[in-house]
């Protein structure tokens, strides 16, 4: 099990580290203008509906029912069940393709009406949607083989393929001249590793015997049950799909550039969640499930109090640290090209209000599986849709009620997130679900002093080199909460569930 963690949790970590690249080069060469914002509201349709189409709904509804299958020695049944599922794919998303490209101008005006008054900036999102939207349909049979290969212990290929997108934009984006703006450079750079990933994971898949044959969609017993499976698991990652586009609906509203300033101040804030959180999630759940199964409740018990010190203990630095320097980390990073620092100004503000949601992110990941190890699957998704709602009711509030611009966007994001902990946690507790234990409880004050710890390093180390740039201000910053960091864990190491570390 290690050896699968190590290897999805790298490519991952590979994931980001490329991905960290792309958006740095994105900042670059488009900037904060009509350009950027164009891209990134083109980007989002096939980024966010991947959600619904993708891995959020593929994954729980399909990959259970063809590894079961597939466990059986029941093969050609599996690969028959494959087939269908892939044969309605198609027909879905065909008809969704050819749907978007006709009424793509109805859905930009929906999702970005502030963009109307300025007819350039319209039709310029209207052709880069146009181009990116193809990568939906590419990617979603790239999700059902990569599911397909999980199924069988083959986890490389699917924790690899994501890789191709980014290194494909950055391939596009550096031949931008080539290009008739800097804007479908970066389109044709999503569409391209759309295709990229797809040849690799088909590739990957015949490596071990696993194809997808294209036929005519039939009704059938087991395509009715992953239908309903499909259809309850969509209701959750709706509501989540729908606060990005709440966020661009916005973000529309306001001054030219405010979309492009809250994608950057976002990606650095998923960059501690997506590593750590996925990493966390994916051994608690399983772990929490063994225990349960074989009615070991107070070890299911240590297993999540455990992970919820450990998800604090590595996410609370981050969020000092954006509170204290988000000027300088997003100078020193995007303030470089086009992307001034009056931009890197704002996107820092938003970076700061993001990150007080960051421990809530990660620890929605360990609250979840109170629910899903014991099969319950509907409290997880009432509990997003009522955070959600809060989420968008107080985003309204912030940016208008408040004048907090894209900081308001932000801020309601992160505190629906609190939303979500919250009402996971009532209901857990009240269900006599939930337990927090002493090792939580010692733990909590010695992760809170660490970040602290951290902010203030941070802090003195961005001020003592302030003079010689905001990369070197960075760097100085990054060392000295490192430095403090580690030594306040090194004094408090008992109270941590740090394992042979700790003694």
């Amino acid at each position: 099990m290690l050896k699968r963690l190590l290897s999805v949790g790298g490519f991952t970590l590979a994931s980001r580290i490329t991905g960290f690249a792309r958006d740095m080069l994105l900042a670059w060469i488009l900037g904060k203008g009509i350009l950027s914002d164009a891209f990134f509201v083109a980007f989002l349709f096939p980024n966010n509906f991947r959600a619904i189409f993708g891995e959020g709904t593929i994954n729980p509804a399909f990959l259970p029912r063809y590894a079961a299958l597939y466990a059986r020695g029941e093969k050609a049944k599996a690969a028959k069940f494959a087939d269908r599922v892939f044969a309605w794919q198609m027909a879905v998303q065909l008809a969704l393709l050819g749907l978007a490209i006709v009424f793509m101008p109805v859905l930009i005006g929906l999702i970005s009406p502030g963009f109307i008054d300025n007819p350039e900036q319209f039709d310029l999102t209207v052709s880069l949607a146009r181009v990116t939207f193809p990568y939906l349909m590419l990617t979603v049979v790239a999700v059902q083989l990569s599911a397909m290969l999980n199924a069988i212990d083959r986890f490389w290929a699917a924790a690899a393929w994501s890789n191709l997108l980014n290194l494909s934009m950055i391939a596009t984006l550096l031949a931008w001249h080539w290009f008739p703006s800097a804007a479908y450079a970066a389109a044709w750079g999503v569409l391209a590793g759309g295709v990229a990933q797809l040849i690799f994971i088909v590739w990957a898949g015949a490596r071990e015997g696993l194809w997808l044959r294209l036929t005519w969609p039939r009704w059938t017993p087991d395509i009715k049950e992953f239908f309903v499976a499909i259809g309850a698991v969509t209701i959750g990652q709706g509501s989540v799909v729908l606060a990005p586009l709440i966020d661009t609906v916005i973000a529309s509203l306001l001054p030219t550039g405010s979309r492009t300033v809250l994608y950057y101040a976002d990606r650095i804030n998923q960059l501690p969640l997506g590593v750590l959180g996925i990493a966390l999630g994916t051994v608690l759940l399983p772990e929490m499930s063994k225990r349960l199964a074989r009615g070991d409740r107070v070890g299911s018990d240590s297993a999540q109090n455990r992970s919820a010190a450990l998800t604090l203990l590595l996410t609370l630095p981050f969020v000092v640290v954006f509170l204290v320097i988000p000027g300088v980390l997003m100078r020193a990073v995007f303030a470089h090209g086009a992307f001034d620092h009056a931009a890197a100004g704002l996107a820092g503000q938003a970076l700061a209000a993001y990150g007080i949601g960051l421990p809530a992110m990660a620890l929605i990941r360990i609250l979840a599986p109170t629910f899903y190890a014991r099969h319950d699957t509907a409290t997880p998704v009432r509990a997003t849709i009522a955070a959600m709602i809060c989420n968008i009711v107080l985003k309204f509030v912030f940016v208008w009620g408040f004048g907090l611009g894209v900081a308001g966007i932000a801020l309601g994001t992160a505190l629906g997130a609190w939303i979500n902990v919250g009402v996971l946690a009532w209901i857990g507790k009240s269900r006599a679900l939930l337990a927090i234990e002493t090792q939580f409880l010692r733990a909590f004050p010695a992760a809170l002093l660490a970040a602290l710890a951290a902010g203030i390093g941070a802090w003195t180390g961005a001020w003592l080199l302030s003079a010689q740039g905001d990369v070197a201000a960075l760097g100085a910053a990054i060392l000295c909460a490192g430095l403090g960091y580690g030594a306040v864990l090194l004094v408090l190491r008992g109270r941590l569930p740090l394992g042979k570390f700790a003694r």
